[in-house]
């Protein structure tokens, strides 16, 4: 494990408004009872040592366990401090020692002691930004503890209830992002969380930033189970059909999580739960989000979300991986009539050829007007058929795409722990890779002056192929054209702290400061030669920078952690006074990020344009009919992959 920000002595982070009135503490709080709520409950009172712990509040009791704000003496910080304390079965001895009720409880109680002990073990050894943290666990007095940082926030289900209307998909991405990454860690450990709904997630921070999900509750459902209280611990709409009865041929699994994750995703858009799985079993009256809400959102986001709501285990994503890669494929054609089963069940759809990415995960899409589409048939771009051959042994490039979003990036956000584990979805097989020739530097032709813009066009003969067209975009060269072309007084600065990165282990993460307004575009040459554009993306999708504005990305909406290939990795930043738009070199969209196209394909796609401007500026997204600013200031950052 590293150390992260959780490391440093926590703070309390108020709630920003509109959620002053009802912030409530993002450390794992119990339901209060009505005890707790009349003051008659088991709690320790204020000023109580326990261990190095004064507990200074009480925080909530519920019926399996008390949290409590205390001061850590020995680092001097705030935290929460939960005691294992089932009321139903035990109660306050003396002084700070607990005991149970009766003989024939104790079997019961030390089966939630050992979960609840266990839980705590699970949480400390995974120091996941979105997952409570523990500093420290230890048995005494008859019971058990731990310790974790105190948060403050708002429980997603009251932050949807004060929005006035259901979340924007980038919002529910940015959600998704980093609860999938770490369910996807707890999954690798074969744990399964078993208890996500809105209620047991909070937004820390207020309402764009990152969200925590709270402890499994562990102790509840062993004794729950033990004492046949399954009401307690199932939640109608959010728990699978599997988790209603041990069925040998209906085990649980990763796919329990995920249908109990859409569940959220589902109530977030229509305020709604699922109807409860058992009763879909026997009538299934579910709606599918696809028809529901067709057009609000693309069409791959709601498919993949109906998929992972499947009635039948083995209907749904069978992994986070493939729920994520599910999310990024374009949508099946629509089959009303066979929802949800599939035989291909399992298997994650490759894009049909003609099929158009969805523009709500084109995270290019919305920066200012595309370029018209033309009338007819576009013709072959001459650079076709001049393009260098490529060796029909060598190797399909990998994707480096996986290897950044907080995904891989989803993220599911950063609350400062340890690292994420990437998701890694296998992207499709592509052909081998361009061959890239360096291309001589070239000035851009100069702009026409105002008499001859006015001049009517005359047909022109179609140009000779350029240098870059016969030779195939290189993207080093190209952005050191960039470099060369920068407007003056555009000083655009990236820094980075730590700029020798070791896979598995560290995250990226550089500052950026512009002396003027404007739109940052990041693009990331990968050591393999893959370039994808990694912001603006399908979750962050804001990318203004004020003037002596200093910002640190990619921020903690989308961490992206670091993965093979070990190597060097080039940051080309380019900030605009107009948004720039790089369409024309996209070749397809993985974990949110757009991959660009390099080398011959890059110059094929951009037909007789190659190399009579830099390729990766892309164009100024003007408004339509009118001009804009073509300013820019640039700069670039190299980081060393280490294995």
């Amino acid at each position: 494990m590293t150390a992260s920000d959780d490391d440093l002595p926590t703070q309390i982070q108020p709630s920003p408004a509109p959620f002053d009135k009802t912030r409530q503490v993002a450390a794992p709080t119990p339901v209060p009872s009505s005890a707790a709520a009349m003051g008659d409950g088991n709690s320790l009172p204020v000023g109580t040592r326990l261990a190095e712990f004064e507990l200074t509040r009480t925080l909530g009791e519920g019926g399996f366990g008390i949290v409590y704000l205390a001061l850590d003496h020995s680092l001097h910080r705030k935290v929460a401090l939960k005691e294992y304390m089932p009321s139903q079965l035990a109660s306050r001895g003396a002084g700070t020692s607990v005991s149970v009720k009766a003989e024939r409880y104790r079997d019961t109680f030390e089966a939630g002691l050992k979960s609840f002990i266990n839980e705590a073990r699970l949480l400390a050894q995974f120091d996941h930004p979105a997952l409570v943290k523990v500093y420290r666990f230890w048995e005494a007095n008859g019971t058990a503890y731990m310790v974790m940082p105190f948060y403050e926030g708002q429980t997603l289900k009251d932050t949807l209830k004060a929005l006035p209307g259901p979340p924007d998909e980038a919002w529910l991405r940015g959600l998704l992002i980093p609860l999938s990454e770490a369910l996807k860690v707890i999954h690798g450990e074969q744990c399964f969380h078993r208890d996500i709904a809105p209620d047991n997630i909070i937004l820390l921070g207020g309402l764009h930033t990152r969200p925590l999900l709270l402890d499994f509750g562990a102790a509840r459902r062993v004794i729950s189970d033990m004492t046949q209280a399954l009401t307690v611990i199932l939640k109608p709409g959010y728990a699978p059909l599997e988790q209603y009865a041990e069925v040998p041929h209906m085990k649980q699994g990763p796919w329990t999580d995920i249908y109990a994750l859409a569940a959220v995703v589902y109530f977030a858009i229509t305020r709604r739960t699922p109807p409860p799985s058992v009763g879909r079993m026997m009538g299934d009256t579910y709606q599918p989000l696809s028809q529901l809400v067709a057009g609000r959102y693309s069409a791959s986001f709601l498919h993949a979300i109906d998929r992972a709501l499947s009635v039948k285990p083995e209907d749904r994503p069978q992994s986070i991986a493939q729920l994520m890669a599910e999310l990024d494929q374009p949508a099946p054609a629509a089959q009303p009539d066979d929802f949800g089963l599939d035989d291909d069940k399992t298997v994650i759809r490759p894009a049909r050829p003609g099929t158009a990415p969805s523009p709500a995960l084109d995270p290019l899409a919305g920066f200012g007007n595309p370029p018209p589409a033309p009338s007819s048939p576009a013709p072959a771009p001459r650079a076709a058929a001049v393009t260098s051959a490529t060796p029909a042994a060598a190797a399909p490039k990998s994707s480096r795409t996986p290897l950044y979003a907080g995904l891989g990036g989803l993220g599911l956000v950063a609350v400062g722990a340890v690292a994420y584990l990437s998701l890694t979805s296998t992207p499709p097989r592509r052909g081998a890779p361009d061959v890239v020739a360096p291309v001589v530097a070239q000035s851009p032709a100069p702009a026409p002056s105002a008499t001859e813009a006015a001049r009517p066009a005359s047909p022109a003969p179609a140009p000779e192929p350029t240098p870059a067209a016969l030779a195939g975009i290189d993207p080093n060269a190209d952005f050191e054209r960039i470099l060369g072309n920068q407007s003056a007084g555009f000083k655009v600065e990236v820094a980075a702290r730590k700029t020798k990165l070791r896979i598995g282990h560290d995250r990226l993460s550089f500052t950026l400061r512009s002396e003027r307004d404007g739109y940052y575009h990041v693009l990331a040459l990968g050591p393999d030669g893959t370039l994808v554009q990694l912001m603006p993306n399908a979750v962050l999708t804001q990318h203004r920078i004020k003037a002596g504005e200093t910002l640190t990305l990619p921020g903690p909406a989308m961490p992206m952690d670091v993965s093979p290939p070990a190597g060097q990795e080039q940051l080309f930043v380019v900030v605009s006074a107009t948004p720039r738009d790089l369409t024309g070199l996209k070749i397809g969209v993985d974990s949110g990020l757009t991959e660009l196209a390099v080398g011959s394909k890059a110059a094929g796609m951009l037909g007789d344009q190659a190399g009579r401007q830099p390729a990766y500026l892309g164009r100024a997204a003007c408004p339509s009919s009118s001009a804009c600013s073509q300013e820019y200031g640039a700069a670039r950052l190299i980081f060393d992959i280490l294995p």
